[in-house]
């Protein structure tokens, strides 16, 4: 009786040992035929694992050209969810500056179509001159939709202009006067003041209003820009050996329903994401500076207050004039010769303004409603802006959140190498923080050149949003020229003097207007090596 019972307790030994050297790979057939991979050489129970150079080599039921596969759908999803995410904040975006662009052309039009309606009352200065009206309004938008002329200039010739057109009518006479009497009369503005402080006041607040309104689409529309190029950058060969690994490893070694370790995908996804990282501190400046533009936009005066109230700063100008014509003429005539006295009479728009009473700009302010609905779009920005904050260092955990296992699974879970917990720390945020990931090998003296454009265009970005909340009118280079310009002109950390000819701007959209195609010289090779220590210091980053 003894020998049967040995033999059963034999059989039962071997029987338990088989299925654990003998074990079904059904489970990652099904999985890897569902991914859209054929079953030719894949086996049919586990094998060997020596071969495999990504995965924990034990028995497996992957091979080496089935992990290469795998390992390229790994990197392939990885990169379409970042895309994804990518697209969603592109979208934003866009949103926000097409309802920007629509609510500011909307202030300009309304603007201008007021003019008849303020203006009319001046008789024959508005009548007879309506192209010169006009004509501001045109220049200020195509200011704001990127044209490269100087709103300061555009201005001031427009004052000049309307000096002109006021001593004509006011002085009644039929002679023709010269260019160069003209111009006389309109260098008697710069001592003189005959439109008071309203033009000097009216000129501060319609630029900063127009240089800020252009600057945060801009800014919109590079922010946009770099979140397309960043989304472009490939992942690297060691984040895709790690991906294979955090992914797919598992399904290889029989643990498809395990899920990585939250810990274990989010040092893998701080190692994939490092450069990209290294974007968040000049990210995060732009946001903050945008939303400090914004908020400007609703402070007093506000930019549907300095719009709207154009053509009444523009009346109330020309009335200031007229009150002191007598004195200004009387200048005029010692500095700049008499007219023949047949020539005089009485001054004819002078007569006028007795017959309108005086306007200033309180009297157009936008009403009550209208300035809470404006606070309303502003606040609403604001909120939207906000959310992009630290978007760099939340992308790993957003994507982790999706592929990884809850908080209450954390013992229980794939660590890269079986079926429990992640003990390694998380790695900080950033290539340098990545010296000691033990996922991804990462060589921190080298970062990824494309990134590191993208950061030195936001950079130029924020600057060029702070001078404009300065009223400052600058231009904007785009970083990936370095230096470039068809003419002399030279631009100093991308920020370009508007009244030099030739420079390479950009729209609302980011298209570029006007100019020549950049040309590399002997001078902006000489500033690019200037500019140099720039890129070292990034580097050092």
């Amino acid at each position: 009786m003894r020998l049967p019972v040995l033999l059963c307790v034999a059989v039962s030994l071997c029987a338990a040992a088989s299925p654990e050297e003998n074990k079904s790979c059904a489970d990652l057939r099904r999985f890897y035929t569902g991914k859209g991979f054929t079953l030719e050489g894949v086996p049919q129970t586990e094998i060997s694992g020596e071969q495999l150079r990504m995965c924990p080599q034990g028995q497996t039921c992957c091979t080496s050209s089935m992990e290469e596969r795998l390992a390229n759908l790994s990197a392939k999803e990885t990169e379409g969810q970042i895309r994804k995410a990518g697209r969603s904040l592109q979208t934003t975006l866009n949103t926000l500056r097409t309802s920007f662009r629509s609510f500011f052309t909307d202030l300009h039009g309304l603007s201008e179509g007021s003019l008849e309606q303020v203006l009319t009352p001046l008789g024959a200065l508005y009548s007879q001159n309506t192209r010169l009206y006009t004509d501001l309004y045109a220049d200020l938008y195509l200011y704001y939709q990127g044209s490269s002329l100087s709103l300061d200039e555009s201005l001031s010739d427009f004052w000049s202009r309307l000096l002109e057109r006021q001593f004509k009518i006011s002085a009644n006479t039929d002679a023709s006067l010269s260019e160069d009497y003209l111009e006389c009369v309109a260098k008697q503005q710069e001592t003189l003041r005959p439109f008071g402080d309203v033009s000097r006041d009216m000129k501060a607040k319609v630029i900063r209003a127009y240089v800020t309104a252009r600057s945060f689409v801009q800014a919109l529309s590079i922010s946009e820009e770099v979140v397309n190029k960043v989304l472009n950058v490939s992942l690297g060969p060691e984040c895709l050996k790690a991906l294979m690994k955090l992914v797919y490893c598992s399904h290889c070694h029989g643990l498809s329903s395990v899920k990585p370790c939250f810990n274990y995908c989010s040092n893998v996804m701080k190692g994939c994401l490092a450069n990209q990282a290294d974007l968040n501190p000049e990210w995060d400046n732009l946001i903050d500076t945008m939303i400090e533009v914004v908020s400007s936009f609703s402070a007093e005066p506000s930019l549907e207050a300095v719009l709207s109230s154009i053509p009444a700063r523009i009346y109330e100008a020309v009335h200031y004039l007229q009150e002191n014509m007598n004195t200004f003429t009387s200048t005029v005539y010692r500095t700049c010769g008499s007219l023949e006295e047949s020539g005089r009479g009485s001054p004819a728009l002078h007569e006028q303004k007795t017959k309108s009473s005086p306007l200033t700009a309180l009297e157009y302010k936008p009403s009550q409603t209208a300035e809470l609905r404006l606070k309303a779009q502003m606040v609403d920005l604001i909120k939207q802006l906000k959310v992009m904050h630290q978007y760099w260092v939340k992308l790993p955990v957003e994507l982790c959140k999706k592929v990884a296992a809850g908080e209450s699974n954390q013992d229980k879970c794939w660590n890269g190498n079986t079926k429990a917990r992640y003990l390694p720390e998380v790695m900080g945020d950033g290539l340098a923080n990545q010296i000691n990931n033990p996922e991804v090998e990462l060589d921190i003296t080298k970062p990824d050149m494309n990134i590191r454009q993208q950061i030195m265009q936001l950079k130029i970005m924020s600057s060029k949003l702070k001078n404009a909340l300065d009223g400052n009118d600058v231009d904007f280079q785009d970083a990936s020229d370095d230096i470039s310009g068809s003419g002399s002109g030279v631009c100093s950390g991308g920020l370009c003097a508007l009244s030099r000819p030739g420079l390479y701007t950009f729209t609302p959209d980011n298209k570029p207007v006007g100019g020549s195609a950049p040309q590399r010289s002997a001078l902006s090779l000489l500033l690019l090596l200037l500019l140099s220590p720039v890129t070292v210091l990034l580097l050092q980053r």
